[in-house]
C-alpha cells in the first residue's frame, strides 16, 4: 500500500522537477577597447528546452557590431514526452489508489479488475523506461549545449587572444538531475504494481 502512495508523490515531483524549470547562464567578454565590453551577458532558458530559439547578442570587439547567437540542440521531445508520461502515471496512481482503498472488495470480485490494472501498468511501466532513458539523454544534451565553456566557443570575439572571454555563472542543474533521479521509484513501483496484478489474477 506503501507504494500505491508513494507513487504519485515521485511521479509529481518527477514532472514538477522538470516541467516547471527555468535557468541561465552569464557570460562576459572583455575587449581590448572597454568600451565594446559585455561584463553581464544573460541568457535565460527553460523547459521545453528548445534550445535553438535562444537567442542573444555579444559583442564582436570590432566597433559597435553585435554578433547575434543562438544555443544549439533541441530537447523538448524527450522533455515533454517525459513529463506527459509522469502526468498520466500520477493520474492513474491516484485512481489505482483510490480503487485499492475503498473499492477493494470489486476489485477482487473477477480478474477483470487486476486484468486491467496488470496490463495498464505494463503499458505504463514499458512507457517510464522509454521516457526516462530519452530525458537522460536529453538533459545530457541540455548540459552540453548551455555549458559557459561551449557557448563561449560560439563568439567570434572569444577566438581572438587579446579578448577575455569568460564565465560570470554557469546553470544550476540540481533540479534537472533530481527529475532523472526520481524516475527510478516510480518504475519500480509500477512493476510492483504489475507483480501484485499478477499474483491476483493466478488467484482467480
Amino acid at each position: 500500500m506503501c507504494m500505491v502512495i508513494f507513487a504519485p508523490l515521485f511521479a509529481i515531483f518527477a514532472f514538477a522537477t522538470c516541467g516547471g524549470y527555468s535557468g541561465g547562464l552569464r557570460l562576459s567578454v572583455d575587449c581590448v577597447n572597454k568600451t565594446e565590453s559585455n561584463l553581464s551577458i544573460d541568457i535565460a532558458f527553460a523547459y521545453p528546452f528548445r534550445l535553438q530559439q535562444v537567442t542573444f547578442e555579444v559583442p564582436t570587439c570590432e566597433g559597435k557590431e553585435r554578433q547575434k547567437l543562438a544555443l544549439t540542440g533541441d530537447s523538448s521531445s524527450s522533455a515533454e514526452f517525459f513529463v506527459t508520461v509522469a502526468v498520466f502515471a500520477f493520474l492513474y496512481s491516484l485512481a489505482a489508489t483510490v480503487v485499492y482503498i475503498f473499492f477493494q472488495n470489486k476489485y477482487r470480485e473477477n480478474n477483470r479488475g487486476p486484468l486491467i490494472d496488470f496490463i495498464v501498468t505494463v503499458v505504463f511501466s514499458f512507457l517510464w523506461l522509454v521516457g526516462s532513458s530519452a530525458w537522460a539523454k536529453g538533459l545530457s544534451d541540455v548540459k552540453v549545449a548551455t555549458d559557459p565553456k561551449e557557448v563561449l566557443l560560439l563568439m567570434s570575439a572569444c577566438k581572438q587572444p587579446s579578448n577575455k572571454c569568460m564565465a560570470v555563472h554557469s546553470p544550476v542543474m540540481s533540479s534537472l538531475n533530481t527529475s532523472v533521479l526520481s524516475e527510478i521509484y516510480p518504475e519500480k513501483a509500477f512493476k510492483r504494481r504489475e507483480r501484485v496484478a499478477n499474483h491476483f489474477l493466478m488467484i482467480l
